[in-house]
């Protein structure tokens, strides 16, 4: 059974760093693109960042240039390193697996960790 366990959310003030981390089993996780989304209370879940099978990586205006995505295949996991973090990135962040091929396509997600950003 396929999982994304995320970990390293929290409660941070404002200016702080956190680290955010999603390990994968029982996929072949190095085939597969990586991304971190969240959802903010009362909001609409939104792209954070996204990192290819190849490491090509692509950010959310919001975060860019303070947050950064990486993966460690031997690990299956993926990180998102926060930084500058802002009361408005105050959100539940989950993990996403994603993996298009001719013939199937699979999407998977983790059960979310809540980021709380203190002014």
């Amino acid at each position: 059974q396929v999982r994304l366990v995320e970990s390293g959310g929290g409660l941070v003030q404002a200016g702080g760093s956190l680290r955010l981390s999603c390990a994968a089993s029982e996929i072949i996780f190095s085939i597969y693109t990586m991304a971190w989304y969240r959802q903010a209370p009362g909001k609409q879940r939104e792209l954070v960042a996204t990192i290819t099978s190849g490491g090509s990586t692509n950010y959310a205006a919001s975060v860019k240039d303070r947050f950064t995505i990486s993966r460690d295949n031997a690990k299956n996991t993926v990180y998102l390193q926060m930084n500058s973090l802002k009361p408005e990135d105050t959100a539940v962040y989950y993990c996403n697996a994603r993996y298009s091929g001719i013939y199937y396509e699979y999407d998977y997600w983790g059960q979310g960790t809540q980021v709380t950003v203190s002014s």
